[in-house]
């Protein structure tokens, strides 16, 4: 038998397996128990996969709540772009509702912000960079800002204090006041 002259490249296979197992663990850790039980060992073990690869990636859990947090929402998706601002704002907002509608998708978010402390969580860094790109596409006639405080707002306040009222929220009136 001859040896291989070259090595086998590494499909990165193994490594997205891994993360998609934590990711799992942490969702039903998270559904089961809620965000300020969750370990790094009890979400390892959960996983079956070994401590030390969890710590070396994000550190401690409330990091990995924040990112996992921003993991759900897929900043990298593409934004509704229909060349109409206001529909695309308003499909935009019902992506979230209904992303939020999803209880473990809620108690991530609540996890992801509570791990932020002080600082920007990534997920709101994310939505905020959304908000900035719908912005930029409206002219001048709002700011990032305005997107946040009267599109996002209230559907995350809802999301922490409200969740029951989600379908009731009228997506077209949050634009309107923008």
């Amino acid at each position: 038998m001859t040896a291989e002259s070259t090595p086998r490249r590494r499909t990165g296979g193994r490594s997205a397996a891994v993360l998609a197992s934590i990711r799992k663990a942490v969702e039903e850790l998270i559904a089961e128990r809620g965000s300020d039980a969750i370990t790094i060992p009890m979400v390892a073990e959960r996983a079956g996969v070994n401590h030390s690869s969890v710590y070396r990636r994000w550190g401690d859990a409330r990091t990995m709540i924040n990112d996992l947090a921003t993991y759900r929402v897929d900043p990298e998706r593409d934004l509704p772009d229909s060349g109409d601002v206001r529909a695309d704002l308003a499909a935009w907002a019902r992506e979230l509702i209904s992303h939020y509608s999803v209880p473990v998708n809620a108690a991530i978010l609540r996890g992801g912000a509570a791990a932020a402390g002080e600082s920007e969580s990534d997920c709101l860094r994310d939505r905020r960079a959304e908000a900035a790109a719908f912005a930029a596409r409206s002219g001048g006639a709002f700011s990032g800002d305005d997107v946040i405080d009267r599109v996002v707002a209230p559907i995350i306040y809802r999301v922490i204090f409200l969740p029951w009222t989600l379908s009731e929220i009228d997506t077209n009136a949050y634009v309107d006041e923008l």
